[in-house]
């Protein structure tokens, strides 16, 4: 995939595997930092010894919230950059689902395939992207979901047929 496409080239992309981002660690201060972003500290994500005690895990696992909120760094790692973008705005979600927890420690990466991409207004781009979080030597994906994000541009750079 070239690191950088243009406007007229992104519908072609649409049914196609278009990035696989390097491995992230999750470590407990990454775990640490984001509960208290969140004012979430529950046990079960920032007490390592009573986690390995009282939960299946055997430690603390991330925020399912975190894990999502990673999908930020791994698009910027791996996607490329439409070069008439002016901005990008993340949308939101039609689905995410979380299928095995991240353990302290356990590396990430999100695979992208572009599921959908149509035009609206002048100069707006919507994408739409089914993205996986892979958990490093697991089985089961961390999480599945439908990410929308709106690619800005010039109105003045669409291309004719879009």
């Amino acid at each position: 995939m070239p690191k950088d496409i243009h406007l007229r080239d992104v519908k072609d992309l649409i049914g196609k595997e278009i990035g696989v981002s390097k491995w992230f660690t999750v470590d407990q201060s990454m775990i640490d930092r984001f509960a208290d972003a969140t004012e979430d500290h529950q046990f079960i994500h920032t007490n390592p010894e009573r986690a390995a005690a009282e939960t299946p895990f055997g430690g603390t696992i991330a925020h399912g919230f975190l894990s999502l909120s990673l999908l930020s760094a791994m698009n910027y790692d791996c996607l490329p950059r439409v070069i008439e973008q002016t901005m990008g705005i993340n949308y939101g979600f039609d689905k995410v689902r979380f299928m095995t927890p991240v353990k302290s420690g356990a590396k990430v990466r999100g695979r992208f395939t572009m599921a959908d991409a149509r035009f609206r207004g002048g100069g707006m781009l919507m994408v739409t992207y089914d993205v996986t979080v892979d958990v490093e030597n697991e089985r089961k994906p961390a999480l599945t979901a439908s990410w929308i994000t709106i690619i800005q541009f010039d109105p003045k750079d669409r291309p004719e047929d879009g």
